[in-house]
């Protein structure tokens, strides 16, 4: 069968923004928005995400544009890099395809006193003992098992709980988004078939593209706000990827479930059911949004345990406590959910639910929900690559508050479905491969590494560079991986 092409009109309007207009179809209530460049496009058109974008702008509530970030590629109900904003004073609705199945995936990066040259020929060394002390894989518990009871204040409270209880330095709340903690969570919403999935994963990576990797500091493009991080070339950084594991999913498969009657109740006419959706203002749309935060607030204090594991794990590989190691959170940043925040739309100020889908925060300098450390230079923006190439750190600019709601790109983006990627890689070893350029990977299965093969992304330097053009962010520093735990 031929692929799927997107046949719907596209019109650019500068060097990195394209607009699907809202006469394309008539139930679009606002133009979509995608930032590319020419090459990227000429791509996406093979690639039905841009018929999400015209489903997702029929949204009621939306505002302003259904907008997409360069490393868009297909999701559940909106595309994957999808943001759209929608307004419950004027009946915005809440879609959990617009938050997706692992809710607060996200990144968070931890910087060391550690350097390159001092160090190389201790990674295998130090991958092995983090591999032994961060549990992964599909299914793969947590190091740390938590009662009910716990579980219940985890989800309410969040990173601060765990923090609380010892796994964790105080400064690293400060440097996490929300704090690590999204007020209104809903733990008693939560189905027990939820509670049962995470009960023993708190603390774990999980599969698929969540990863635990070592970097060095290879490109600093912005001495002053690298400074802010403490970032410096050469040095070793710690990135951490994963998310709510399967109480997350739980969590999602409940809501799609539970709201599969809301559109219909409340007259919602949608182009895909996979959009469905509550207002806000309703039982249901408060249900959900009690649920997500509770997911949001597993995802923080999972994140959290995960470094106070990897912290372990350089203490026993170099024997020198972690305070010592300049072991500090850089930030911390969620890629899936949904959040209240204020914007100016039309000269009004106005209070929005922003969904973010494979989607990163990047508020810029001055605002008030960035850290007193990093508010002269903007919010931290971490954007992961392949494990054979690199990451980048990026920070927010004011452009994103009128462009993009505070958003910003998350990752490098797919080009090859996991499956796709498996078949790419029979006969080869992608071990043997990251090895030969200096990468040393640990995986609990090789089906892991082949799924996440370099391959199966795009350039990430070319998507930051969309987002940096568009002045969405600002490239800091560019990190390459020199080891890599997988699930």
């Amino acid at each position: 069968m031929p692929e799927p092409t997107f046949t719907g009109p596209v019109e650019r309007i500068s060097d990195c923004q394209w607009r699907i207009p809202r006469s394309y179809r008539p139930d679009m209530r606002v133009d979509g928005l995608v930032f590319a460049d020419e090459r990227l496009m000429s791509t996406l058109r093979h690639d039905m995400s841009l018929e999400q974008v015209a489903n997702v702008a029929t949204l009621p509530g939306i505002v302003r544009a259904s907008l997409a970030m360069p490393d868009i590629h297909w999701g559940y109900g909106f595309c994957i890099g999808g943001v759209a904003a929608t307004e419950p004073e004027a009946g915005g609705v809440i879609s959990p395809g617009g938050v997706g199945y692992d809710i607060n995936c996200g990144v968070r990066l931890v910087r060391t006193d550690l350097a390159w040259n001092d160090l190389r020929e201790r990674i295998p060394q130090i991958v092995d003992t983090v591999f032994e002390y961060v549990p992964a894989g599909v299914g793969g518990g947590g190091a740390v098992k938590f009662k009910r009871p716990e579980l219940e204040r985890i989800l309410a409270d969040g990173a601060p709980y765990v923090v609380s209880r010892g796994y964790g330095w105080n400064e690293d709340l400060e440097l996490t988004e929300a704090g690590g903690c999204l007020a209104g969570a809903r733990p008693d919403y939560v189905s027990e078939r939820a509670y049962q999935r995470g009960a023993d994963q708190c603390g774990s990576l999980g599969s698929g593209n969540h990863f635990l990797e070592l970097q060095v500091v290879e490109q600093v493009f912005d001495p002053q706000a690298a400074a802010a991080m403490g970032l410096a070339e050469g040095q070793i950084t710690v990135m951490i990827h994963s998310g709510s594991r399967g109480l997350g999913y739980q969590i999602c498969d409940d809501a799609l479930r539970d709201l599969r009657n809301a559109p219909g109740k409340y007259g919602i006419s949608l182009p895909d059911r996979q959009l469905v959706c509550a207002p806000v203002h309703s039982p249901e749309g408060a249900r959900y949004l009690g649920q997500m935060r509770a997911a949001a607030n597993f995802a923080w204090a999972n994140r959290q345990m995960i470094m106070h594991l990897a912290r372990q794990a350089f203490e026993k590989a170099l024997g020198t406590p972690a305070e010592r190691l300049g072991m500090h959170l850089v930030y911390d940043v969620a890629h899936n959910i949904a959040k209240m925040e204020t914007y100016e739309v039309n000269g009004r100020t106005r209070s929005l639910c922003v969904h973010r889908k494979g989607a990163t925060r990047a508020f810029p300098p001055g605002h008030p929900e960035v850290p007193a450390k990093y508010r002269e230079i903007g919010q931290p923006v971490l954007i992961p690559g392949d494990m054979g190439r690199a990451s980048y750190v990026l920070v927010g600019q004011p452009a994103a508050m009128t462009e993009s709601f505070g958003s910003s790109c998350h990752g490098a983006g797919r080009l090859l479905s996991r499956g796709a990627a498996i078949r790419a890689a029979r006969g080869r070893s992608i071990r043997k491969e990251l090895l030969a350029v200096g990468i040393y990977a640990r995986a609990h299965s090789r089906k892991g590494l082949d799924e996440e093969q370099p391959e199966a992304y795009k350039d990430v330097s070319r998507v930051v560079e969309i987002v940096h053009q568009a002045g969405l962010t600002r490239i800091v520093a560019k990190l390459r991986p020199v080891g890599v735990v997988k699930g």
